[in-house]
């Protein structure tokens, strides 16, 4: 099936405004990245809790919403989940920022004061209620005999931040459950609650790093098997295509204000395997032009033109139906991968992209001194 006629583009000659307008769009991303202090990272990589509700029927989102800005949490994520006749309902709230100010709090009042000469200076401390002094003073102490605890003196705040997070996620977990009963209280056992997870800061952080050797790794297969498979100049040009598939990804979702949690880097994941099927299909189109045309002394630049025209109608039909089904789950997916059909959306778009104007131009351009010599 052919969606256009023969077309006799010239993605070649045009590779230096492609290049122009790829650097401005890594920019802007790059810019929003700076200006926000990095991505937006969800409970998956910060650290928090997740409450599982089921209710005895259906229960709007919005009173959940309703009994939790009551104690001060209606910027919690609440959404519904499964199937609609089993009215569950998701709570997640984070409390890395919450920790982190309050472990600072605590540092600031030490360096002003000297050191802690009791415990109870603690409650002098700003934000020290949503931890609560009875379940801090549980694990801490001044006294440098009791090796059991945490000697609050002397631990620096980068120790401090984790170990607030970890009892700042039991007390909230307690407060979430609390106040959801207290809204449904004239409905008889509306609820129960079916688990509560907490994400500590170690397996944020393992989190983290997992998803950043995934994508590392992922790319650097990806060249090895394309070095093998046809030169290194087409795998480095692949490599340099999706990692700018990545870039302008992660600057769309910063731009978007999206979180970054595992579902957005499976949708990164997804979008270098979709990007690098199209660049393979071109690459192949390049091998089997080189061998067709090799005894009429083709030019360089119109094998490469060539090649990519004759890919793009199987080009433009694979990326329209792939873009109408993330479309679908954009719109229509709900709040939990919204994130995800997001990221998938711009990746099908760029990746299209950068397979005609961005890896098969740095190829070219790489071997350009041969274009000469023809």
């Amino acid at each position: 099936m052919q969606f256009f006629g023969k077309t006799n583009i010239d993605f070649i000659g045009l590779r230096k405004v492609a290049f122009v307008i790829s650097g401005i769009a890594i920019c802007i991303g790059i810019i929003s990245l700076a200006l926000k202090g990095g991505p937006k990272l969800g409970l998956d990589f910060t650290g928090g809790i997740e409450v599982h509700f089921k209710f005895n029927e259906f229960t709007p989102i919005s009173r959940v919403r309703a009994g939790l800005s009551k104690i001060g949490l209606g910027n919690a994520v609440i959404q519904s989940y499964g199937k609609k006749d089993e009215n569950l309902v998701l709570v997640r709230f984070g409390v890395e920022e919450i920790s982190k100010n309050i472990a600072s709090e605590i540092v600031a009042y030490r360096e002003k004061n000297g050191k802690f000469t009791t415990l109870e200076e603690l409650k002098d401390i700003r934000g020290i209620n949503s931890i609560g002094y009875e379940n801090l003073v549980k694990f801490i102490t001044i006294n440098p005999s009791q090796k059991d605890k945490i000697n609050i003196n002397q631990i620096k705040e980068d120790s401090l931040a984790p170990l607030l997070q970890q009892i700042t996620s039991q007390k909230m977990s307690a407060k979430i459950e609390k106040a959801v009963k207290e809204e449904f209280k004239e409905r008889k056992n509306a609820f129960i609650v079916r688990s509560i997870n907490l994400i500590g800061p170690k397996i944020s952080e393992e989190l983290r790093k997992g998803a950043l050797l995934a994508i590392a790794f992922s790319l650097v297969g990806m060249l090895i098997y394309i070095s093998w498979r046809f030169k290194l100049r087409f795998a480095v040009g692949a490599v340099v295509a999706l990692t700018h598939d990545v870039f302008i990804s992660v600057g769309a979702l910063s731009l978007c204000n999206f979180e970054f949690n595992l579902t957005v880097i499976a949708a990164l994941l997804t979008i270098i395997g979709y990007s690098l099927n199209d660049t393979i299909v071109i690459y192949d189109r390049i091998r089997e032009n080189f061998k067709t045309y090799r005894k009429k002394r083709f030019p360089y630049k119109k094998v490469f033109n060539l090649s990519i025209n004759q890919s793009l109608s199987r080009t433009v039909i694979t990326s329209l139906t792939t873009f109408v089904v993330v479309l679908a789950l954009f719109l229509w997916g709900g709040a939990a991968i919204h994130g995800f059909a997001f990221a998938l959306l711009v990746g099908v778009i760029v990746g299209t992209y950068s397979s005609s104007f961005v890896a098969t131009p740095v190829v070219y351009t790489w071997g350009e001194d041969k274009t000469k010599r023809r």
